[in-house]
């Protein structure tokens, strides 16, 4: 059984519930998708044990950190991350995210890009496009009126291929568990922030090694959005997976781990 998570305080009073397991001198912080928590990331932290130091956390409004109303921003959640690392110690790291993890990682090296030794890019975009502040809102009304179990079917086809969602039932349904564990209106606040989001003046200033990695047939952030990443981002890599969908760090952990751990080596 893993041990109780411990509890950092941000700026603003809240309180940012963490993960850290000490591994070596190279740091690596991973953030979460949508309504997911730390533990999210555990296949990748798992294999990534003998490479570095990893920090996983839950985000404001996710899993045990505090729920306050909103609104969200991408630089919020920034801070949040700023004020976490200052509290373990950590001047700079590799910063990696998932989907909206990814968006809080490019707000992260955006506002301290001393602090950022390596970007990972994973399943994510630095704008959802003209349509994406209705888009979001329309998903965030619903969640806030009437719960977030009917949202399952759409998230899971979303998140995971027919071929794994068969063979992997039990990471399909963990998944399934923490996403409907989450406080509606705090999830709801977080839709309307990914809405509103858009990162991309900050990408031509992006001067760290920055692999991005998108699966094939992702229909949340497509093809086109991690193309848009690395065309705007100076010396990024870009990985296309194939068969994979929305959540790689979960459906091909090998793979994820293997582009971090890259980036661990060349910080």
């Amino acid at each position: 059984m893993r041990s109780a998570l411990d509890k950092a305080r941000t700026a603003d009073g809240i309180q940012i519930a963490y993960r850290l397991r000490e591994g070596g001198a190279k740091r690596v912080v991973l953030i979460h998708s949508l309504a997911m928590d730390h533990s999210f990331w555990d296949p990748v932290a798992d294999r990534l044990a003998d490479a570095a130091s990893i920090l996983t956390y839950d985000c404001r409004g996710h899993g045990a950190s505090d729920k306050p109303p909103g609104p969200y921003t991408a630089e919020l959640f920034a801070r949040d991350l700023a004020a976490l690392m200052d509290h373990v110690g950590w001047r700079s790291a590799v910063v990696a995210g998932c989907s909206m993890g990814g968006c809080v990682a490019l707000a992260f090296v955006a506002a301290y890009p001393e602090r950022v030794q390596g970007l990972g890019l994973f399943d994510t975009t630095a704008w959802y496009g003209a349509e994406a502040p209705q888009q979001w809102g329309e998903r965030a009304d619903r969640a806030a009126a009437s719960g977030l179990e009917g949202l399952v079917e759409f998230q899971t086809t979303r998140w995971f291929g027919d071929r794994f969602r068969e063979e992997q039932a039990d990471v399909v349904r963990r998944s399934i568990n923490v996403f409907l564990a989450n406080d509606r209106r705090a999830y709801a606040e977080t839709c309307r922030m990914l809405g509103v989001c858009d990162v991309r003046p900050a990408l031509p200033r992006i001067n760290v090694p920055t692999r991005i990695l998108v699966g094939e047939e992702d229909y949340a952030t497509p093809l086109d959005m991690a193309r848009n990443l690395q065309a705007g981002i100076p010396g990024s890599s870009l990985t296309v997976l194939t068969g994979a969908r929305h959540l790689t760090p979960l459906e091909i952990p090998d793979q994820v781990a293997d582009e971090i751990r890259m980036l661990v080596d060349g910080a």
